[in-house]
């Protein structure tokens, strides 16, 4: 299978989040800060027990659904996939590879989600250490410009490949 390496990784990334999320939350008020204002103070509120659930499930379960779908339903002979170049690449003699090189993108923004999650998950742990609980709006709105310059970089290398084309 071409796609183990990628696979593997996104693993890893993965069960790295579920650590990391699960050891930051042990520091964590019985009464967590969850949701913020433009401000960064805090405006809601939620058990612990809620929200080490619920961000593992958000961290974890978003990126490897994303994953899981859209990799399976790639490998589908219907699969509608529009692409540059769509029928030199999804000819029959170069659609596996296409498929994989697909699958190793979507794997790859996956890993960057996670990435991204669990800063945005620091970021709470972070405000919940003052009082009043208050998120650092700079740091999040950094992260979230460089979460979203990554993902537009990742799609324009993915497409760019396929602008490529061998001669034919």
């Amino acid at each position: 299978m071409q796609n183990v390496k990628p696979a593997l990784a996104f693993l890893l990334v993965v069960a790295g989040a579920l650590a990391f999320v699960w050891l930051t939350s042990l520091g964590l008020p019985p009464l967590v800060a969850s949701h913020f204002g433009a401000s960064g103070l805090a405006n809601g509120f939620m058990p612990r027990s809620v929200y080490v659930p619920f961000m593992l499930g958000f961290v974890i379960g978003l990126p490897a659904l994303l994953v899981v779908v859209t990799s399976l339903s790639m490998g589908h002979a219907k699969a509608r996939i529009n692409l540059p170049n769509r029928d030199y690449w999804l000819a029959p003699e170069r659609r596996a590879q296409t498929i994989a090189v697909l699958r190793t993108g979507v794997m790859g923004f996956g890993v960057l989600l996670v990435v991204f999650l669990c800063y945005a998950h620091w970021l709470v742990v972070r405000a919940n250490q003052s009082a009043p609980a208050r998120l650092a709006e700079s740091w999040f709105i950094g992260g979230l410009v460089v979460f979203v310059v990554a993902t537009l970089a990742g799609v324009w290398l993915l497409i760019g490949r396929f602008h490529r084309r061998a001669c034919a």
